[in-house]
């Protein structure tokens, strides 16, 4: 008979920049041969755990010592192009107004001035 219940999925461990630097500095103070294995099966880390670790405090990324944020990462050029669109919709709807008003401008103008040379040719 099948067991019914249902296994959790396994999820990825996430740590924190200060977990990060704590265990480095452990890790750093060890001084004796095995030290660092009991340290790192204490905290069931594994050493590239602290080799990716070290790399990122060399290089100075003290964001690299914090986690990240997973996922697609935003384009800074989206927004800016979103922007520009909704500008350029918004003055080309403008444009279209001052047109259309113009062209009412003329056509009464020009009713003005067959109006006023009727006018004229009648007295």
């Amino acid at each position: 008979m099948p067991d019914p219940e249902v296994v959790v999925k396994a999820q990825r461990r996430h740590f924190s920049g200060e977990y990060k630097g704590r265990v480095l500095q452990e890790a750093d103070a060890c001084t004796q041969r095995g030290e660092i294995g009991a340290l790192l099966r204490r905290e069931g880390l594994y050493s590239s755990h602290l080799n990716t670790w070290r790399h990122q405090r060399q290089r100075g990324e003290r964001q690299g010592l914090t986690p990240a944020k997973r996922g697609r990462k935003a384009d800074p050029q989206a927004a800016a192009i979103a922007r520009l669109q909704r500008e350029t919709t918004r003055l080309k709807a403008q444009l279209e107004r001052a047109e259309l008003i113009i062209d009412v401008q003329k056509k009464f103008v020009k009713i003005l001035d067959e109006s006023a040379t009727a006018k004229a040719e009648t007295e």
